[in-house]
Protein backbone atom coordinates (compact mmCIF):
# COMPACT_ATOMS: atom_id res chain seq x y z
CA UNK A 1 0.00 0.00 0.00
CA UNK A 2 1.46 3.34 -1.08
CA UNK A 3 -0.10 6.57 0.16
CA UNK A 4 0.65 10.27 0.10
CA UNK A 5 0.08 12.57 3.05
CA UNK A 6 -0.47 16.05 1.70
CA UNK A 7 -0.69 19.32 3.60
CA UNK A 8 1.25 22.44 4.44
CA UNK A 9 4.27 22.42 6.76
CA UNK A 10 3.20 21.79 10.34
CA UNK A 11 -0.08 20.07 9.40
CA UNK A 12 0.88 16.85 11.18
CA UNK A 13 1.96 14.76 8.21
CA UNK A 14 5.01 13.41 10.02
CA UNK A 15 3.05 12.53 13.16
CA UNK A 16 0.37 10.70 11.18
CA UNK A 17 2.92 8.98 8.96
CA UNK A 18 4.61 7.46 12.02
CA UNK A 19 1.26 6.12 13.26
CA UNK A 20 0.50 4.60 9.84
CA UNK A 21 3.97 3.11 9.65
CA UNK A 22 3.43 1.30 12.96
CA UNK A 23 -0.13 0.21 12.17
CA UNK A 24 0.29 -1.03 8.59
CA UNK A 25 3.99 -1.94 8.41
CA UNK A 26 4.67 0.71 5.79
CA UNK A 27 7.83 2.77 5.59
CA UNK A 28 7.55 6.52 6.06
CA UNK A 29 9.54 8.39 3.46
CA UNK A 30 9.95 11.96 4.58
CA UNK A 31 11.93 13.95 2.08
CA UNK A 32 12.62 16.45 4.85
CA UNK A 33 14.09 13.73 7.08
CA UNK A 34 16.14 12.34 4.19
CA UNK A 35 17.47 15.80 3.41
CA UNK A 36 18.22 16.55 7.08
CA UNK A 37 20.20 13.27 7.22
CA UNK A 38 22.24 14.48 4.24
CA UNK A 39 22.79 17.83 6.00
CA UNK A 40 23.88 16.09 9.22
CA UNK A 41 26.28 13.93 7.20
CA UNK A 42 27.77 17.10 5.69
CA UNK A 43 27.43 15.69 2.17
CA UNK A 44 27.58 17.89 -0.90
CA UNK A 45 23.84 17.34 -1.36
CA UNK A 46 23.28 18.20 2.30
CA UNK A 47 25.18 21.49 2.12
CA UNK A 48 23.32 22.50 -1.03
CA UNK A 49 19.97 21.48 0.48
CA UNK A 50 20.63 23.35 3.74
CA UNK A 51 21.13 26.63 1.94
CA UNK A 52 17.90 26.14 -0.04
CA UNK A 53 15.84 24.95 2.97
CA UNK A 54 17.03 27.74 5.28
CA UNK A 55 15.64 30.19 2.74
CA UNK A 56 12.26 28.43 2.87
CA UNK A 57 12.51 27.25 -0.74
CA UNK A 58 11.93 23.84 -2.31
CA UNK A 59 14.71 21.44 -3.34
CA UNK A 60 14.94 20.78 -7.10
CA UNK A 61 12.90 17.93 -8.58
CA UNK A 62 15.88 16.00 -9.89
CA UNK A 63 17.47 15.81 -6.41
CA UNK A 64 14.23 14.73 -4.71
CA UNK A 65 13.08 12.26 -7.37
CA UNK A 66 16.47 10.57 -7.53
CA UNK A 67 16.58 10.29 -3.75
CA UNK A 68 13.04 8.82 -3.61
CA UNK A 69 13.60 6.39 -6.47
CA UNK A 70 16.70 4.97 -4.79
CA UNK A 71 14.96 4.79 -1.42
CA UNK A 72 11.82 2.87 -2.48
CA UNK A 73 13.98 0.04 -3.83
CA UNK A 74 15.28 -0.81 -0.35
CA UNK A 75 13.95 -3.90 1.45
CA UNK A 76 12.20 -1.99 4.24
CA UNK A 77 9.85 -0.43 1.63
CA UNK A 78 8.57 -3.82 0.36
CA UNK A 79 5.12 -3.51 2.05
CA UNK A 80 4.63 0.01 0.74
CA UNK A 81 5.46 3.56 1.64
CA UNK A 82 3.95 6.70 3.04
CA UNK A 83 5.11 9.72 1.08
CA UNK A 84 5.41 12.58 3.57
CA UNK A 85 6.28 15.89 1.94
CA UNK A 86 6.44 14.47 -1.59
CA UNK A 87 5.26 15.16 -4.24
CA UNK A 88 5.20 18.93 -3.88
CA UNK A 89 4.48 19.90 -7.49
CA UNK A 90 2.43 18.55 -10.39
CA UNK A 91 5.60 17.53 -12.30
CA UNK A 92 6.74 15.58 -9.22
CA UNK A 93 3.29 13.94 -8.96
CA UNK A 94 3.47 12.94 -12.62
CA UNK A 95 7.04 11.64 -12.16
CA UNK A 96 5.95 9.66 -9.08
CA UNK A 97 3.05 8.08 -10.99
CA UNK A 98 5.41 7.08 -13.81
CA UNK A 99 8.08 5.77 -11.43
CA UNK A 100 5.57 3.67 -9.44
CA UNK A 101 3.95 2.32 -12.62
CA UNK A 102 7.36 1.32 -13.98
CA UNK A 103 7.92 -0.68 -10.79
CA UNK A 104 4.44 -2.27 -10.92
CA UNK A 105 3.08 -0.22 -8.00
CA UNK A 106 0.34 2.35 -7.56
CA UNK A 107 -1.02 4.77 -4.99
CA UNK A 108 -3.89 3.65 -2.74
CA UNK A 109 -4.82 7.14 -1.59
CA UNK A 110 -3.76 10.76 -1.37
CA UNK A 111 -4.80 12.15 2.01
CA UNK A 112 -4.96 15.93 2.30
CA UNK A 113 -4.69 17.25 5.87
CA UNK A 114 -6.71 20.47 5.75
CA UNK A 115 -5.55 23.00 8.36
CA UNK A 116 -5.83 26.68 9.30
CA UNK A 117 -2.56 28.48 8.47
CA UNK A 118 -2.68 30.92 11.40
CA UNK A 119 -3.20 28.00 13.76
CA UNK A 120 -0.04 26.42 12.25
CA UNK A 121 1.94 29.59 13.02
CA UNK A 122 0.65 29.39 16.60
CA UNK A 123 1.65 25.71 16.82
CA UNK A 124 5.16 26.53 15.57
CA UNK A 125 5.62 29.38 18.05
CA UNK A 126 4.43 27.12 20.89
CA UNK A 127 6.80 24.33 19.78
CA UNK A 128 9.75 26.76 19.63
CA UNK A 129 8.93 28.08 23.12
CA UNK A 130 8.72 24.51 24.48
CA UNK A 131 12.02 23.55 22.82
CA UNK A 132 13.75 26.65 24.21
CA UNK A 133 12.37 25.93 27.70
CA UNK A 134 13.66 22.35 27.44
CA UNK A 135 17.07 23.53 26.24
CA UNK A 136 16.65 21.75 22.89
CA UNK A 137 18.31 22.88 19.68
CA UNK A 138 16.01 24.67 17.24
CA UNK A 139 16.51 23.98 13.53
CA UNK A 140 17.54 26.90 11.34
CA UNK A 141 14.29 26.64 9.37
CA UNK A 142 12.12 26.59 12.54
CA UNK A 143 10.99 30.21 12.73
CA UNK A 144 7.84 32.13 11.87
CA UNK A 145 9.25 33.96 8.83
CA UNK A 146 10.45 30.73 7.23
CA UNK A 147 7.14 29.00 8.03
CA UNK A 148 5.17 31.83 6.43
CA UNK A 149 7.38 31.57 3.33
CA UNK A 150 6.90 27.78 3.26
CA UNK A 151 3.11 28.23 3.59
CA UNK A 152 3.19 30.64 0.65
CA UNK A 153 5.29 28.15 -1.35
CA UNK A 154 2.75 25.43 -0.46
CA UNK A 155 -0.17 27.58 -1.69
CA UNK A 156 1.65 28.62 -4.87
CA UNK A 157 3.46 25.43 -5.86
CA UNK A 158 2.07 22.42 -4.00
CA UNK A 159 -1.66 23.17 -3.74
CA UNK A 160 -2.04 22.67 -7.54
CA UNK A 161 -1.50 18.92 -7.01
CA UNK A 162 -4.82 18.84 -5.12
CA UNK A 163 -6.91 19.12 -8.32
CA UNK A 164 -4.44 16.76 -10.06
CA UNK A 165 -5.24 13.95 -7.61
CA UNK A 166 -8.89 14.97 -7.31
CA UNK A 167 -9.14 14.51 -11.08
CA UNK A 168 -7.77 10.98 -10.66
CA UNK A 169 -10.38 10.25 -7.92
CA UNK A 170 -7.59 9.60 -5.42
CA UNK A 171 -7.90 12.60 -3.08
CA UNK A 172 -9.45 12.30 0.38
CA UNK A 173 -9.65 15.31 2.70
CA UNK A 174 -9.18 15.06 6.46
CA UNK A 175 -9.75 17.80 9.06
CA UNK A 176 -6.20 18.22 10.28
CA UNK A 177 -7.19 20.58 13.09
CA UNK A 178 -8.58 17.81 15.28
CA UNK A 179 -6.72 15.84 17.92
CA UNK A 180 -3.92 13.53 16.80
CA UNK A 181 -6.14 10.51 17.55
CA UNK A 182 -9.11 12.09 15.76
CA UNK A 183 -7.06 12.73 12.62
CA UNK A 184 -5.70 9.17 12.82
CA UNK A 185 -9.26 7.78 12.99
CA UNK A 186 -10.28 9.78 9.91
CA UNK A 187 -7.27 8.43 7.98
CA UNK A 188 -7.95 4.84 9.08
CA UNK A 189 -11.54 5.17 7.84
CA UNK A 190 -10.25 6.20 4.41
CA UNK A 191 -7.69 3.39 4.18
CA UNK A 192 -10.07 0.66 5.31
CA UNK A 193 -13.05 1.80 3.18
Amino acid sequence: MNIILLGPPGAGKGTQAKKLEEKYGLKQLSTGDMLRAEIAAGSELGLKAKSIMDGGHLISDDIIIGMIENRIEQDDCAKGVIFDGFPRTVPQAEALDKMLAAKGHSLKSVIHLVVDEEALVGRLNNRIAEMKAAGQEIRGDDNEDTLRERLKVFRDQTAPIIPYYKGKNMLAEVDGMGSIDGVEAQIDAILTA
